[in-house]
């Protein structure tokens, strides 16, 4: 089946129909908490870091206070999160970057968080998508599994879909799309068993009954 701008453009349109208005699903009250729940989501279900972020944020929610805190009692804190001591250290380091160069805020720009500890491309247009309103899309693995399975965006690393999205995808809806995709992923079109019988998208899907 050959996928065509025209069914390309359709399928954005019943995404959009099914999932307009979505954000988000990570909690947070602060750029700052929001920058850490995403590098906690790794490997990781928002649902688990909420829970993690809950308890961490009643008294640690700024980078002055974790880095306070030191690195064996943060991974006491985030302990039933995957990879948490690459985290740890990671969230460590970057807590000390905000401190000293950033006077505790969270930088605007791509470029700027790309250079802290922990922070990838997806981590950074989670951010500045989310936060500063710039058009972004972060490739997760829901991301990567729906746009390959309905080869809106076709490639084998995150960054080649990414690229391959920027092109499918107008740019003001950059970052809605990001949610759209996610939310399609996690609900109708999950990793082992796609409920290809209830999507929206089954009469224009090339994978449709996996």
């Amino acid at each position: 089946m050959r996928i065509t701008k025209a069914i390309k453009e359709e399928m954005l349109s019943i995404l959009e129909e099914h999932y307009r208005g979505t954000s988000t699903a990570l909690e947070y009250s602060s750029p700052f908490e929001l920058l850490i729940a995403v590098v906690l989501s790794a490997q990781c279900t928002d649902k688990r870091v909420n829970i993690i972020t809950a308890r961490l944020f009643q008294e640690y929610n700024t980078p002055d206070k974790i880095w306070s805190m030191g690195q064996e009692k943060l991974e006491e804190y985030i302990r039933d999160c995957g990879l948490f001591h690459s985290k740890a250290r990671n969230i460590m380091a970057t807590c000390e970057i905000l401190c000293r160069d950033y006077d505790g805020q969270v930088p605007e720009t791509f470029d700027q968080l790309i250079t802290l500890p922990g922070v990838g491309r997806k981590t950074a247009n989670v951010v500045i998508s989310q936060l500063f309103n710039i058009p972004a899309i972060a490739v997760d693995t829901h991301v990567f599994r729906v746009s390959n399975r309905l080869k809106l965006a076709t490639g084998e690393t995150p960054l080649a879909v990414e690229e391959k999205l920027m092109k499918a995808i107008p740019k003001s809806k950059w970052s809605d799309a990001h949610h759209w995709l996610i939310w399609h992923g996690r609900n109708v079109c999950k990793a082992r068993k796609p409920l290809c019988h209830t999507c929206p998208l089954s009469q224009l899907c090339p994978s449709k009954e996996m």
